[in-house]
């Protein structure tokens, strides 16, 4: 029997070396062996299948999410959509509320505060982002739009602070330019047909696999259209057309994030960062579905 290395591999099946290493470490590659750090995988390997074919419910996680919101469904996985996406997207910008204070605010639209003090945008933006989760689901059938877009920003940054500045614009483009981690973005004048040119690029073809998604967030975010709340909106946009695209959805945790921002920042030169990345989250999320018996491809 002759063995190829986990590059080799992972160059064969399209996949980023991380991915194939999990693979062999997680025991879904009959005939795969480690000799000290490395794995030796037989040449006749077959891609491990990523589906569950052991669910038996025909709906779709959109049409389950649909059901439960319409419903008001406690304990199922729209309840924990919204507080995993909610509570780990903002904590990725800045948020200081725990994820108890973020599942009380979404299960009580009350908060026990305590002697702590606690940034008021903070609470706003939690709730303000439990609505936009509910856009998602919503509108998860459409393509993205430049009006569907503003709409969550709008959404997102309702009543707060920023929302009483002059020179902040919710619900519209950027009106100053701003940088994002050290680098410079698209200045405010050049956004908006960075923005159309973005979407009629995208919205070609009707169906998008993986990596055209997450291609998709990266441009977005490279644009940065809007003054604050770009991350929060691209990630909803993220979960949004994974739905639309029957995609198993993920959510960047914070033991994701460093690897979430180095694969925004060097998706030019090296894409399996990102999509490793995201995978990864979508293993995890995967995990979610396993539990409640959701069918997913």
């Amino acid at each position: 029997m002759n063995y190829k290395s986990v590059a080799e591999t992972a160059r064969q099946w399209g996949r980023p070396e991380r991915t194939v290493r999990n693979y062999c470490s997680q025991g879904k590659i009959p005939g795969a062996f480690l000799v000290g750090k490395t794995w030796n995988i037989p040449e006749n390997a077959i891609l491990p299948d990523r589906v569950n074919k052991n669910r038996q419910a025909k709906e779709t996680l959109l049409d389950i999410l649909r059901v439960e919101k319409s419903g008001k469904v406690s304990g199922g996985i729209y309840h924990k959509v919204q507080i995993e996406l909610t509570y780990n997207s903002n904590r990725i910008e800045g948020s200081r509320l725990t994820h108890d204070q973020t599942r009380y605010i979404f299960e009580t639209n009350t908060i026990g505060i305590g002697n702590e003090a606690l940034n008021v945008d903070d609470i706003v933006e939690t709730a303000n982002h439990f609505k936009c989760i509910d856009l998602v689901i919503e509108q998860a059938g459409y393509a993205p739009s430049e009006a569907f877009i503003k709409q969550l920003h709008s959404v997102l940054k309702n009543g707060t602070s920023d929302s009483r500045k002059e020179w902040f614009a919710v619900g519209d483009y950027k009106r100053l330019p701003n940088e994002v981690g050290g680098q410079g973005t698209p200045l405010p004048e050049e956004v908006p047909a960075k923005m159309k040119a973005l979407l009629a690029i995208y919205n070609k073809s009707k169906s998008k696999d993986f990596e055209e998604i997450i291609a998709f967030h990266h441009d977005f975010e490279a644009i940065h259209p809007f003054q604050d709340g770009n991350g929060r909106v691209g990630r909803l946009l993220l979960f949004k057309e994974c739905l639309r695209n029957k995609i198993v959805p993920f959510i960047i945790d914070e033991e994701l994030k460093m690897f979430y921002y180095r694969g925004l920042r060097e998706w030019k030169k090296e894409r399996s960062y990102l999509l490793d990345t995201c995978l990864t989250a979508q293993d995890k999320f995967k995990r979610h579905l396993d539990y409640f018996r959701i069918q997913y491809e």
